[in-house]
Formats: C-alpha cells, sequence, structure tokens
C-alpha cells in the first residue's frame, strides 16, 4: 500500500512518533514517505501510481484523497508536503480528473488542488496547475464527457482563485479559445456552463492586468462568443447557466462589444460600397438586438429573483450604453420586453433589488415614447403601489424614475388614469412633500421637483374633477414653497417648481366647482404666502439672485393670481405689492436681466396691476405697448416729451408710461425724480395739449395726467425750490373747464387732491366736483372703500381728512356750497346730499367740525330753518337738526362763534318746539330739538353761545311746557314707573331732564349771580326773583321716588347739579344759607331711602347730596345728623361689617359701599360727631378692615375714610402704619402698570357721533355722567390720577401731624 500503520499499540493520548526515515511496503524512497500526526505514513509515490491508474478501484482513490485532504490539515505535514514536494502530485492529480467518470473523486481532487494552490508561498504551484489544466482544454476537443466537464471545472475554480496573473501560464490561448468557443456549441448545459464561467473569468483578466493578450484573443472572437452567449441564453432552462451567461454577458456590455459586433460583422460580412454597406450595417444591427430579447425573455421569466435582477441590470447597461441608439429600444419595447418587466414588477411585492432595476430599465424603455405608450397604459395601474412604497424609503434609489414613468403616463396617456388613481398619487406626493418640509430628509432635490411637476400634472389631468383634496394641496403647496425659501442657497432650482406648483394650486382651487367660502378660505391661504413670505424674501434676495428664471416665477406666480376673478382679497394683494415698491423693484430687475421674455413679463403683471386697481381692462394700454417700451424709467420720462398726434403708437407707449407713473406714484414708489417727471408731464402738456381740446385723448388719460400732475405740483410745493411751467397749468385748468371732468372716477393721491383744492382758479369747479360727490354720496350711503393710507377715491373719507389737513379750500368750499343751495328755491334733494355728507364727514372726523364751524356753516343751516318751504319739510328739518346735533357734539367750543345764526336757530328751534308740542305726544322731531338746546348749554359752560344760551334759558314758554310736562309726570305717582324708555313720553321725559341739567350747569356762566338756586328748595308757590327754566327740587324728588331707573338717574345727577350750586351759592354768601328746616326733611327722606339703591349710580349720588345736607353752613348739622341718625348710623354698620368681614372686601364690594363711605366722611366732618361713631367705628372694627385691605382693592373713597379717620383721631399708631405701607406699595403699583384712565373711554363716547335718537340721548346721558364726575364737592374721580392723589393728601396729612 502507499501507506502504512504501526503495528505497536501506544497509548491513546500519546501517539508514538514514527520514525522520519522509513520506507513503504513498496520500498518507495523514504523521502517520499511522509508521517501523519495519527502515527500513518502517506507514501507519495504509491498515492501517485493509485490515483494515476484508470484502473484504480474509485473506493481506494475515493480513501486515498479524502487521507491526504486530512493529513494536509496538520501542520507538520502540510509545512513538509509544501516545502519538499508540492510539485509531486500536480500532474497525476490533473491526470486523474480525466482518468475517472466519478463526479465525487473529481470534488475531492479540485478541492485538494484549491488547498495546495492556497497554502504554497509562491504562486508555482497555482501557475503550474492552470498551465497544466488550460494545455489538457487546448489539446483537443471537447466531447461531451465527464472527464472534461471537471477538467472545465477546475480551470474555472483556479480562475476564480485570483492569484497572480493566470494568463501568464496558459500557453496556447487561441486554441484555449478556440476549444472553449466550439464547447459552447455542444448541447450540454452543464459543459455550457463551466465554459461560461472560465469565459467569464477569463474576460475579467482584462480588467486585472492590461497587458495579457487573453483581451485579444477575446476580442478577435467578440462577434462570435457574442452570439453564442446569446443562443445559450435563449435556449437554457438552468438558472445557474443563465446566471453565468448573464454575468459574461454584462461583461461584453462593459466593453461595448454590443455595438461593435454588429458594425463589425457588418463590414466582415459584405464588402461592397459605401451607400450598400451603410444600408446593410442599419438592416444588420436588428438581428442582434432581436435575439438579445428573445434571450433575455427566459430569464426574466425565471422564479430566480438573482436571475431576474442580472438580466434587469443587463438590459439596463446594453441599453444605456453610449454607442447605442434609440433603435435598439425601440426593437426591445416591440418584443414585448416592457410587458415583461411590468409583469416582475408586479409579482415583486415591493421588493428591493428588482424594483429598482425593474424600474430603471422601464425608464430606459419610455425613450422610445410611440411604442412604450401602449405598454405603459397597461401597467401603470403596477406603478401605483410601487410608487407608494419608494416613496416611504428615504432615497429610495427608485423615486425619480417612478416619478417619471407616472407623469408620462399623465401626459402621454391622460385617459387611463382613473379618477381613484389620482387621489391615490395626490396623496402619495402631498406625503412626500410634507416629510420633506417637516425636515424628514427623504427625497432628493430632483425628487422633489418631479413630485411638484406630477401634481401639478394631476391638477390638469381631465381625471382630477372632485379627485383632489384641495385641503392637502393646499397644505403642501404653501410648505413646499416656505421650505424652498429657506433652503434656496443650497437648491435654488426647487424654488421654481414649488412655486409653480403654488400657482397651479391656486388657479385649480379657483376653477374646482367648490362652495365660495372654501375657495375663498384656500385662496387666502396661498394669498398670504405670497404676502407675507414670498415677497418679503424676494424684497431682500432680489440683488442675491443670479437666475432669471427665479424672477420670472415669483413675478409669474403673482401675475396669475391677479388674473383671477377681482375680488376684495386680490385687490389687498395688489395694493400690499405696488405699496411694497413693486414697480421700482422690477423696472430695477430689467436692469440686471435686459431680456425681452423678462421685459414682457414686468409689463404684463404692471397691466394686471392696473386691471385689478383701477378698472377692468384698465392696462391694455400697457399690455399693447409693451413690445414698444423701453426698459430704464427714464428712458419711459423720454417717450412723454415727444408730440404723438399722428403717431398712434407713440400715444400708446405715453398712455402706457402715464398708466405706470400714475399707479406707482399713487402708492408713493418714486420712479424717477419728481423734478425729472414734473418736467415731462409739462412737456407733454405743452405738445399735446391741443389733442386734449379737440378730444383725440381719451378722458381717462385726461383724469391720469390732472392726477399726476396736481401729485407732482404738490411735491414740488413742499419743496419750494423746483419751479413749473404757469403755461402747462393753464392749459390744464382750461381742459377741465372744456372737458366733462369727473374727479370721483379714478384714485387719487391726498397730495394730488390737496393741491386741486388749493387752487382758486378752479374753485367753482371743485363745488361742482363737491356737489357730484354729495349726489353720489346719498345714493349709495355712507359706505365708505378705503383702499389705504394717501391712496383713495374722492369719498367721503377723503375729504373729511382734506377738511383736517388745512390750507386748503376744502371747508370753505363746503360751507359755500351749502349756503349757495339753500339761498336758492327747490333744490331741497342737493340740499339733503350736501347735508347728508357733510353729517357723514363729521361722523368719520368729529374734529372736521371745527373747520366747518369757523366757515360759518351756521349760516347755511340757520338759511334752512329760516327758509318758509324748506323748514316745513320733515326730512329735510330732521336732517339738518341731526347735522346740527353731529356739529355740536363733536365741535370744540372755542370754534363756536356767537353769532346771529346761531341765535336765529335757537330761536327758530323754540318756535318750532312751541307750536308743535302737546304735552302728552312728543315727536322725534321735538326731543331732537331738546337735544339741540341742550348740547347749547353745555357750550356755554366753556364761554360759547352765550347769546344764544341766554335766550333759551330766558324762553318763558319754554320753561312753560318744560314744568308742565314734569308737572304732569310727577301727578302720576307710582304710575310713572310704566314710562321707561322706548316710550314717547318716556323718552320726552329723559330728554327733558337732560336739559334740565345742562341748563343748571350753564346758569352761572350765562346769568352769573342774577339767580338764587337755593329758592328752588322751598315750596312751589314761591316765585322766582328772574323767571329762567328750572325746576322746585320736590319734582326731582318725586321723579326719584316714583320714576323708572333711568329716570331715578338722570334726576339724581339733576339733583347732584342743584346741591352743587346751592353749595356753591352758600360758600360765596358770607351768612350762609336760608333754608328752612322743614323743607329739607322730606328731601331727605328721599335720599336716604335712595342710597341703598341697586343702581350705584343712583346711590352714590343720592349719597353725595345727603353729605352736602349735613354739611351745609347756616344749618344745624347736628340736628340734621339727629333726623338722619337711624339711617346714617345703619348705612355706617353695614359698611363696617361688610369691610371687615375676611374675604368680602373685594374691588366689586368696595364699589357698592362708596355711596356709605361719603356719608361716613360727612358725619367725620362735623364740628360734632356723632356719640355712635366711636363705638362703630373701633379699634377692633378699623383693625378688620385694614388687614383686608390690599392693593387690588384700594380706591380713591376708601383713601378719603381713612384720612378723615386720620384727622378725626380713630386711628392707632400701627393701623397708620399698616395703612401707610399698603397705600405706597399701591403708589407704586399704579407708577409702573399703564395708566387706564376711565374718563378716556368716556370722551371716547363723546366724540363718537351716530345719528339715532337714542344714540343721540346716550350721547347727553353720557356727557352729563363725566361732567359730573368732575364737578366741585362731588367729585367721584375713579381712575388712577385721582387715587394717586388722595394717596398724596393721606401722606401730607400724616407729615402735618407728625
Amino acid at each position: 500500500m502507499f501507506f502504512a500503520t504501526a503495528h505497536n499499540h501506544p497509548s491513546p493520548l500519546t501517539p508514538p512518533s514514527p520514525s522520519p526515515y522509513e520506507t513503504c511496503s513498496q520500498g518507495h524512497s523514504t523521502a517520499l514517505n511522509l508521517p501523519t500526526s495519527e502515527g500513518g505514513r502517506i507514501c507519495l509515490v504509491c498515492l501517485s501510481n493509485l490515483i494515476s491508474n484508470q484502473k484504480s478501484p474509485t473506493i481506494h482513490v475515493s480513501y486515498a484523497l479524502s487521507q491526504l485532504s486530512q493529513a494536509l490539515i496538520q501542520p507538520q505535514f502540510l509545512h513538509s508536503f509544501i516545502t519538499f514536494h508540492s510539485h509531486f502530485l500536480i500532474s497525476p492529480l490533473v491526470n486523474s480528473l480525466s482518468a475517472f467518470h466519478d463526479a465525487a473523486i473529481a470534488a475531492q481532487i479540485v478541492d485538494l488542488v484549491l488547498r495546495m494552490c492556497d497554502a504554497a508561498k509562491d504562486d508555482q504551484v497555482y501557475g503550474e496547475f492552470v498551465a497544466k489544466v488550460s494545455d489538457r482544454l487546448s489539446s483537443y476537443s471537447l466531447a461531451f464527457s465527464c472527464q472534461q466537464l471537471q477538467i472545465l471545472h477546475c480551470l474555472g475554480v483556479l480562475l476564480d482563485l485570483q492569484i497572480s496573473n493566470p494568463h501568464a501560464y496558459v500557453k496556447d490561448k487561441p486554441a484555449l479559445v478556440f476549444n472553449l468557443i466550439t464547447g459552447l456549441q455542444l448541447p450540454s448545459e452543464e459543459i455550457q456552463g463551466e465554459i461560461l464561467f472560465v469565459l467569464y473569468k477569463m474576460s475579467l483578466l482584462q480588467d486585472r492586468d492590461k497587458d495579457n493578450n487573453f483581451a485579444e484573443v477575446l476580442y478577435a472572437n467578440h462577434a462570435k462568443l457574442l452570439h453564442l452567449s446569446l443562443e445559450v441564453l435563449m435556449k437554457t432552462q438552468s438558472d445557474d447557466v443563465r446566471l453565468n451567461c448573464i454575468a459574461l454577458l454584462t461583461v461584453f456590455a462593459f466593453r461595448g462589444w454590443f455595438d461593435n459586433t454588429c458594425i463589425n460583422d457588418v463590414k466582415h460580412s459584405f464588402e461592397s460600397e459605401n451607400l450598400m454597406q451603410t444600408t446593410e450595417q442599419t438592416t444588420n444591427r436588428c438581428p442582434l438586438i432581436t435575439l438579445f430579447a428573445e434571450a433575455v425573455k427566459g430569464p426574466l421569466l425565471s422564479s430566480d429573483s438573482q436571475v431576474q435582477v442580472a438580466t434587469l441590470d443587463l438590459i439596463f447597461l446594453v441599453l444605456s450604453w453610449k454607442d447605442g441608439t434609440g433603435e435598439e429600444i425601440q426593437v426591445l419595447v416591440e418584443e414585448n420586453i416592457a410587458d415583461y418587466v411590468f409583469e416582475i414588477l408586479r409579482l415583486s411585492g415591493c421588493k428591493d433589488p428588482l424594483v429598482n432595476s425593474c424600474i430603471q430599465v422601464l425608464d430606459l424603455l419610455s425613450t422610445a415614447e410611440q411604442a412604450f405608450r401602449q405598454r405603459l397604459a397597461v401597467g401603470f395601474a403596477t406603478l401605483i403601489p410601487i410608487l407608494h412604497y419608494v416613496a416611504e424609503v428615504p432615497f429610495h434609489l427608485a423615486q425619480i424614475q417612478s416619478l417619471k414613468l407616472v407623469g408620462n403616463c399623465l401626459s402621454k396617456c391622460p385617459g387611463i388614469v382613473s379618477r381613484s388613481d389620482v387621489e391615490e398619487i395626490s396623496i402619495i406626493m402631498t406625503g412626500m412633500l410634507k416629510k420633506q418640509t417637516d425636515g424628514e430628509s427623504g427625497i432628493l432635490p430632483e425628487t422633489f421637483n418631479l413630485a411638484c411637476t406630477l401634481l401639478v400634472s394631476l391638477m390638469k389631468s381631465s381625471s382630477s374633477c372632485g379627485a383632489l383634496s384641495l385641503s392637502l394641496l393646499h397644505d403642501a403647496s404653501i410648505n413646499a414653497v416656505l421650505t424652498c425659501l429657506s433652503n434656496y442657497d443650497k437648491h435654488p432650482d426647487q424654488l421654481l417648481h414649488s412655486l409653480y406648483l403654488l400657482k397651479e394650486t391656486f388657479t385649480y382651487s379657483r376653477e374646482e366647482n367648490l362652495s365660495e367660502p372654501i375657495k375663498l378660505d384656500l385662496g387666502h391661504g396661498i394669498i398670504d404666502v405670497c404676502q407675507k413670505h414670498i415677497l418679503p424674501w424676494f424684497m431682500t434676495a432680489i440683488n442675491d439672485i443670479e437666475e432669471e428664471d427665479v424672477i420670472l416665477g415669483v413675478i409669474e406666480t403673482f401675475h396669475s393670481i391677479l388674473l383671477q376673478i377681482s375680488d376684495t382679497e386680490i385687490k389687498m394683494f395688489a395694493e400690499i405689492l405696488v405699496s411694497s415698491s413693486w414697480f421700482s423693484l422690477l423696472l430695477g430687475c430689467l436692469g440686471s436681466f435686459p431680456s425681452e421674455s423678462m421685459k414682457l413679463m414686468v409689463y404684463l403683471i404692471f397691466s394686471s396691476i392696473v386691471d385689478v386697481l383701477l378698472l377692468e381692462d384698465g392696462g391694455q394700454p400697457i399690455r399693447d405697448a409693451a413690445c414698444h417700451l423701453p426698459s430704464d424709467p427714464i428712458d419711459l420720462l423720454f417717450l412723454l416729451g415727444q408730440k404723438s398726434s399722428h403717431d398712434i403708437q407713440l400715444f400708446s407707449c405715453q398712455s402706457a408710461v402715464l398708466l405706470i407713473f400714475y399707479i406707482s406714484s399713487l402708492y408713493d414708489d418714486r420712479l424717477a425724480d419728481d423734478k425729472m417727471v414734473l418736467a415731462s408731464l409739462e412737456q407733454f402738456i405743452l405738445l399735446n395739449g391741443t389733442d386734449f381740446l379737440y378730444g383725440i385723448s381719451t378722458s381717462v388719460t385726461i383724469d391720469i395726467i390732472i392726477n399726476l400732475y396736481g401729485l407732482y405740483r404738490g411735491f414740488a410745493k413742499r419743496s419750494y425750490q423746483v419751479p413749473y411751467s404757469p403755461e402747462a397749468e393753464r392749459i390744464l385748468f382750461h381742459l377741465l373747464a372744456d372737458k366733462e371732468w369727473d374727479l370721483l372716477s379714478l384714485k387719487i393721491h391726498f397730495t394730488s387732491l390737496k393741491w386741486l383744492f388749493q387752487q382758486e382758479k378752479i374753485f367753482k369747479l371743485l363745488s361742482e366736483q363737491m356737489l357730484n360727490l354729495s349726489r353720489c354720496n346719498s345714493l349709495r350711503g355712507s359706505s365708505i372703500t378705503v383702499y389705504g393710507k394717501d391712496r383713495l377715491y374722492v369719498d367721503v373719507k377723503s375729504i373729511a381728512e382734506l377738511i383736517m389737513s388745512g390750507e386748503n379750500f376744502g371747508p370753505m368750499l363746503l360751507v359755500c356750497l351749502f349756503g349757495e343751495l339753500t339761498e336758492q328755491d327747490d333744490q331741497e334733494d342737493d340740499i339733503i346730499s350736501v347735508v347728508h355728507t357733510i353729517t357723514d364727514i363729521i361722523e368719520f372726523l368729529p374734529a372736521a367740525s371745527d373747520q366747518l364751524c369757523v366757515h360759518g356753516i351756521a349760516g347755511p343751516i340757520c338759511n334752512i330753518y329760516s327758509h318758509e318751504r324748506y323748514s316745513s319739510l320733515p326730512d329735510l328739518f330732521m336732517d339738518t337738526s341731526n347735522l346740527v346735533i353731529s356739529v355740536l357734539c363733536s365741535v370744540q367750543s372755542k370754534s363756536l362763534s356767537d353769532d346771529e345764526a346761531w341765535v336765529t336757530i335757537a330761536i327758530k328751534l323754540m318756535d318750532y318746539l312751541i307750536s308743535t308740542t302737546k304735552t302728552d305726544c312728543w315727536p322725534q322731531e321735538n326731543i331732537m330739538v331738546i337735544s339741540i338746546l341742550a348740547l347749547v348749554l353745555h357750550h356755554s359752560t366753556n364761554q360759547a353761545l352765550i347769546e344764544t344760551s341766554k335766550i333759551i334759558l330766558l324762553s318763558t314758554p319754554l320753561a312753560s311746557i318744560i314744568k308742565q310736562t314734569i308737572s304732569e309726570a310727577c301727578s302720576k305717582g307710582p304710575a310713572l314707573v310704566d314710562h321707561d324708555d322706548g316710550t314717547k313720553s318716556g323718552d320726552a321725559l329723559r330728554v327733558l331732564l337732560l336739559l334740565m341739567f345742562f341748563s343748571l350747569r350753564s346758569l352761572p356762566a350765562v346769568l352769573p349771580g342774577m339767580t338764587e338756586t337755593h329758592n328752588l328748595l322751598e315750596d312751589d308757590n314761591e316765585e322766582q326773583p328772574i323767571p329762567y327754566i328750572s325746576l322746585n327740587c320736590r319734582d326731582f324728588c318725586k321723579l326719584l321716588h316714583f320714576g323708572c331707573p333711568p329716570i331715578k338717574l338722570v334726576s339724581s345727577y339733576c339733583l347732584l347739579a342743584l346741591f352743587n350750586r346751592i353749595s356753591d351759592h352758600g360758600r360765596r354768601k358770607p351768612d350762609g344759607l336760608n333754608i328752612r328746616r322743614g323743607s329739607l326733611l322730606s328731601i331727605m327722606a328721599i335720599l336716604e331711602g335712595l342710597t341703598f339703591s341697586s343702581d350705584v349710580r343712583i346711590s352714590l349720588n343720592c349719597s353725595l347730596c345727603l353729605s352736602m345736607l349735613i354739611d351745609w353752613k347756616g344749618l344745624d348739622g347736628k340736628e340734621l345728623a339727629a333726623e338722619s341718625n337711624i339711617w346714617c348710623r345703619m348705612m355706617v354698620e353695614e359698611l363696617v361689617i361688610s369691610l371687615a368681614v375676611p374675604r368680602l372686601a373685594s374691588t366689586f364690594i368696595m364699589i357698592h359701599h362708596k355711596p356709605a363711605i361719603q356719608v361716613a366722611v360727612a358725619l367725620l366732618r362735623l364740628k360734632e360727631t356723632p356719640q355712635w361713631m366711636a363705638s362703630v367705628l373701633d379699634d377692633s372694627s378699623l383693625t378688620a378692615i385694614i388687614q383686608n385691605i390690599s392693593i387690588g382693592n384700594v380706591n380713591r373713597e376708601l383713601v378719603l375714610l381713612f384720612r378723615e379717620l386720620l384727622n378725626s383721631g380713630y386711628l392707632k399708631a400701627e393701623n397708620i402704619a399698616s395703612l401707610n405701607r399698603v397705600f405706597q406699595a399701591c403708589r407704586k403699583h399704579l407708577y409702573v402698570d399703564e395708566v387706564q384712565n376711565d374718563n378716556s373711554k368716556e370722551q371716547e363716547k363723546a366724540v363718537a357721533v351716530s345719528k339715532g335718537l337714542g344714540e343721540v340721548c346716550e350721547f347727553l346721558f353720557n356727557l352729563m355722567s363725566s361732567l359730573s364726575s368732575h364737578d366741585g364737592l362731588g367729585s367721584l374721580l375713579s381712575t388712577n390720577e385721582g387715587l394717586l392723589a388722595e394717596i398724596d393728601l393721606f401722606s401730607k396729612c400724616l407729615m402735618d401731624e407728625d
């Protein structure tokens, strides 16, 4: 045998070491008899003889090879074998591959070959094996046999090791390649598979070593190899063979052999003329690609996904080679390869890498548009789930191609896409954009752009109606734009696509059949993002934008919005654009990007802005002249300086220029220097004035010239140094006189309007315009549309602002127009229009009444009341009276002049009142007259309208009407409570009491020292020394007792005003007041009862009156206090209990105890304080009250109470210290916080004048309340200032005491 085993039996743990020099049983050399670690030996000579002999039993050969394989694992044996005998077995092993027909033995031999090559330290063993094996394959033709199959396999394995350069050991490369090519034609799939693998490995050697001549040999036979490989691929059913074949073909494709093969075949097959060669080349390219198409169908249908992926990658590689043409793609599509790919995609289960390979092949096939269209339509349904899958995977390789394919179907096969498909795709796309905008990095920039484009295609699809979620589109488009704005520096091209999406979403939302509120809501969101984000970004980044397309994209987006049906929101958007110097901005862009497309787009959006802001098609002149207009504003002005009477094109350009400068200047966007613009306008007027006079120019152009000229003349007037042309001004004014000028037709800048109203030369024309304004105002009411500061149509508000601005003839013109109409007969309609207009002016700007009064508006009003016919017209009388009320409610007293006009007005109104009043019937006209008289008396307290007020106060008939009406009301007794607001008698009674209040306040100013108001406390039978409007105190008390709540309240204010006047009179008389005690007892009883009224205002007024009764000099205060002892004590006790209870001393409680505090203060101020005060205000009660006081509930009355307690000695040192801490903290709090004056609210009410009669009475009531809160002894300051003043007085008392 070739190996021997030991005959002794050593210990199993320590096998005996064999002698290193022993011969085998055949007596072979001991050097070739190698020991193993198990104690045996392997004779290499015996082994070689055994495996080389074809007659050796295969079981022995297999056993011997396995023993050698096991021995090679042992390091000692391996080292000895490789070092000294590595080449000994090379030839026997190679021979044995062809000697035995046993696959298992062949596998063992190949394994031994690999181990020996791997263990050898140099490449000689590997090279000798390659040489031996390749020699065998090169020496004879291959036939179907197991031995040659094993040889092929062994060569493939050796080449796969990639050790050194195997090509160097192949002696006859052409013969080897020839035999391999021959073997490919054999019917055995196993041999074909092995040959293909060997060829694949050989072809890869070209990439590893450029110097090997394998490349030349393979290239010389590449055409045949390519055809044979494709035939094998087409015919084989083995996936292993397919993989090897596809791998080889892939290498060929990388080298461009597919294209070269076709060309070379043509050249070698035909030797004819060039034309014939070209023709045949064209016809012979197709068979190869057709064969390729047929060959790949089988692998595409394979159940092995690896084969499918490799085949798809091969197709992609072949079609994408640089020398390839669309002809090959066309053939593959016609051979239905696209259908195979779609089927693979359908069955792929959305798994990579099948998805990637399929999509990239379909993307290439789609370039054959005509042929691919039908296949795409059939396979479109397969793409939607794939699109959903790749959209969910961040940065998926197939995202871009998938979007392209879907987009191609939408554009090329629109009828294939169903409504459900549109809905599903839109959800996928909006989801992708949402991930991007939410900060989830999931798509590439190109993918983002394609997603935006695809959504736009969906919106334009015929199946999109009702299928798209507008809310999703709205959010996606807006968020996409916002994201692109923030990332513009990184991906500037994305902004264009997002703007395109935003624009189309806005258009789609307007075209979609939606309800109007939904449309408005969606449109509002898009306009809002344009207004608040895109426009500010554009204005900031305009100088840094280098791409013209980006600027055009922004302009087109804004333009698409302006093109929609004009509504308020779009008008506001246009206003914001122009207010942001949009015209200057875009004209500046023309300087940086002077392309024709940019210029046309700029002038196009200018024209659309004019359409929106002026009138429909108002921007048509700009559109007509856009091609001929220059880009520079200076050049635009140059056009104005030309004579255009016979040049229609020039006139069109001039009209466009005037429109551009008109709209821009209207919104304070100066396109050029003011002097240059004014000079150009004057030149235009001087050269073309004749054309205007003869009607060549349109009326709109004339109005624009007037507005522009007035604007820049107004600007020039501000600088006082800009010269102007008197001749141009003369021509313009002459033009206004000859043409039908309508100041109301177009918007006008306020500066222009003011300049026009400063021109005395056109006073009559302006008067006519004011009359037109009044007529229009009466027709449409007082609804005013204002578009921004200094930019408006001429309306009531603009005239009101004009009057307030001063330095113009506005108020004079309006008053003169009013006066002229009242002096003419049969002008009642125009008079009513003017009256309404003036009333509206005062309603919008109450301060305008000062200017109107200064310019004598009382005269025209007097004319109406004095006119026999006009004064008898009910509507005119009511409107005029309403105007008088508006004037008197709004005007400052210093602006009123006590002339005969106001006196006449008062007399006429009182005559009307006396002649129409019945005690049981008070029409609205009479109530308005009473209100006017009350307002006149109010102004007399400010030393205005004194004579007019004197006539009112001394009117005996008026006093009689008032007294009779009040007496009848008082006689009703308890039934008086039914005469509430809303009833005619209740309204009349209330307004008469208001008149009484203002008359009581007016008396000292109008009739100083001539009235004895204290006599009003006496009985009714005593007559007054001087007759004037007045009421007995008992009447007020009756109204207080029996009246409804509004009557009680007004009566309490009147009684308080009367007591204030009596107190003032008593302080001025040295001997005090002389009032009988009996006159006061009933009054005191009423007052005591009403100090507990639920209305704190009534309660407070009555408590102040009661306090004054107690405090009046000349009366027995002690006796009066005794009479009211029970009530006063009850009030003070309730006050102390409420304030001393913990957690009850809230701000609300403090307010409702103000009346009781006033009574307590009055009692503390008496010379002799009631004895019960000390027991009620004891130390424990005061300490409890002080503990409940905090910063939040301190008010002026409470500080006043503690100041009087301090002065009266009721407070201890610790109480004073506690109070002082709280008051100082309150002072600090008031200084830190923003001061909120309650009286500012009252003043706002006094300014806001309305037309209704109820509102007028409410105004008089609020005026009465505000005036009463600032009167002398009864100072009820509830503001922070009043509280601070009272705290200062408390601190001063502390210092005086110290």
